[in-house]
């Protein structure tokens, strides 16, 4: 046994990068929501990048740490304390068996991601761990976590993560927790923050709505209504028309879809979202903006900015060679540690 829940928080579950590959028989991809934060927390600590985690919304659980371990907590501030003592993110820390491990308001953001050595021991359901709630399947018994619940880790086999365990183990004294001096680069960590700017991409029916609302789409703010969740976000504010009524086949959707309803208000289509949609699309998130949109509470509101195909690839690809240096760059501490020059 790993972690033991006191008490669930708001809404938590296990996810991973998601379920790959099934949309074409009406099975969800699922997954975590910011996956960059999901990702940089298992790297940190050795694991694979698509090991499953716990992913926690605005109001974050409290964990009784069964076992010495080390774990990593990365994306939105929710608080994070243990014993009473607040934890830093965005680094690999090690945590005594016993410990408390508490989430409180959130401070930036609402969605953080909690990785722990091996990610977690759930069933793996048709390539993924993660927990789809409407189809009560994927995760912990296919639900979010509830009180008395306990969660094991799988056996990490990782050389780094070995040595993140022997090395800040060693080092812990009286305090509940030890962790490193170093931590993610502001070049690869998202930046998180209110009422963001969220790049698109033209959608296919972008020139079936009216000059003016189209001007709005890109001009207004769009709130975030309390009627979003994982499957989409539904935004309020000026309605959005077309130049006439058109009649559209369902056909696939992908996260980060903007669909816009009958009533001019705009959907966007999230982690949880259908695998198909036949509202009008007048756009889609560009990926590099998944990250910072996953972390939109309910009551903040988005601009919409267009961004070219080019453009969105170019800066994703940046991304992703930010990413490979921050591996590159754990590796390489980890490795100073084991040789004891770190």
């Amino acid at each position: 046994m790993t972690l033991k829940v006191i008490d669930p928080g708001l809404s938590t579950s296990v996810q991973d990068l998601g379920r790959i590959g099934f949309q074409q028989y009406g099975v969800v991809v699922g997954g975590v929501m910011d996956e960059i934060a999901a990702r940089i927390a298992n790297v940190l600590i050795g694991n694979k990048e698509e090991d499953a985690v716990l992913e926690l919304t605005l109001m974050g659980p409290t964990l009784l740490i069964q076992k010495d371990t080390v774990i990593s907590i990365c994306g939105a501030d929710l608080s994070a304390k243990i014993d009473r003592v607040p934890v830093p993110l965005w680094k690999p820390i090690f945590v005594k068996e016993g410990s408390i491990l508490h989430f409180g308001r959130p401070q930036k953001g609402c969605r953080a991601y909690l990785a722990i050595a091996g990610g977690m021991d759930v069933p793996l359901i048709m390539g993924s761990r993660s927990t789809y709630v409407r189809g009560g399947f994927g995760g912990y018994q296919g639900r979010a976590l509830q009180e008395g619940d306990v969660l094991t880790q799988n056996p990490y086999k990782s050389k780094k993560t070995t040595c993140l365990i022997d090395y800040l183990g060693r080092k812990i004294s009286s305090t509940p927790f030890h962790t490193v001096h170093w931590t993610v680069s502001s070049k690869i960590k998202p930046m998180y923050h209110k009422n963001p700017e969220i790049h698109f991409i033209k959608g296919p029916q972008f020139d079936q709505f009216s000059v003016k609302s189209k001007q709005n789409f890109v001009t207004e703010h769009y709130q975030v209504t309390s009627k979003s969740d994982r499957m989409g976000y539904r935004l309020s504010g000026p309605a959005l028309e077309l130049t006439s009524q058109v009649e559209l086949l369902s056909e696939a959707v992908t996260m980060g879809t903007i669909q816009v309803p009958n009533d001019g208000q705009p959907i966007i289509l999230m982690a949880d979202r259908q695998t198909i949609g036949g509202y009008p699309k007048i756009g889609y998130v560009a990926s590099i903006d998944f990250p910072v949109l996953a972390q939109v509470m309910p009551g903040e509101k988005l601009t919409f900015k267009e961004i070219n195909i080019t453009e969105a690839q170019r800066l994703l690809i940046e991304r992703e060679h930010a990413f490979s240096e921050l591996r590159s760059g754990i590796s390489l501490a980890i490795r100073r540690m084991k040789n004891g020059t770190n």
